[in-house]
């Protein structure tokens, strides 16, 4: 089993976090670090490979919205920082020549066993309350996602996804057949 995602006990600020040695990957929650080791599956990238294929094929779609993905950094505050799996950004004005400053409209986080805690509820709350727009899980061994969509500041219940099911997104008029994203036939 993968150690699970380390926890300093400190408070950390942004700047804080651009002193850090470029050779580990972190992300500060409440100004709380959490290491992101070790390195995603093969599994893990292959899914997220797949998504940005779908997004950069519908980029039409996403009108003058721009696709990024880890390990970009996005900004929500000073002790607000993470790298999110795949993530879709809409305002100008938030894409700086270093990362990305506010909330993307739509985050995708693939889960790691090191890191599903973390997806699951820091993320989960950090992403309410900076106000993403749709925030989905992947599930990459049990082969179904998780969506959740902010109304009235709150994610509600989520709504649940099998590998074969297709996904319309609710921020964009995209669908994605998800057994193109696991890599599964689909059986007529």
């Amino acid at each position: 089993m993968s150690p699970l995602a380390k926890k300093l006990e400190e408070k950390y600020s942004y700047q804080d976090y651009l002193t850090w040695n470029d050779d580990e990957r972190w992300e500060i929650i409440e100004g709380e670090a959490y290491n992101m080791s070790p390195a995603p599956t093969i599994k893990h990238q292959k899914i997220s490979w797949n998504l940005k294929s779908i997004f950069i094929t519908d980029k039409k779609k996403l009108k003058s919205c721009l696709p990024f993905d880890a390990p970009t950094d996005v900004v929500f505050d000073d002790l607000n920082v993470v790298q999110p799996d795949i993530f879709i950004v809409c305002d100008k004005n938030k894409i700086t020549e270093k990362n990305i400053q506010g909330a993307p409209k739509l985050i995708i986080e693939i889960i790691s066993p090191s890191t599903e805690l973390k997806d699951k509820r820091e993320k989960f709350y950090l992403y309410e309350k900076f106000g993403v727009k749709e925030y989905i899980i992947v599930y990459p061994e049990r082969e179904y996602i998780e969506r959740y969509v902010l109304k009235r500041g709150k994610y509600g219940s989520p709504e649940i996804f099998n590998w074969d099911e297709v996904l319309k997104l609710k921020t964009f008029d995209i669908e994605i057949p998800l057994w193109e994203v696991f890599e599964k036939e689909k059986v007529k």
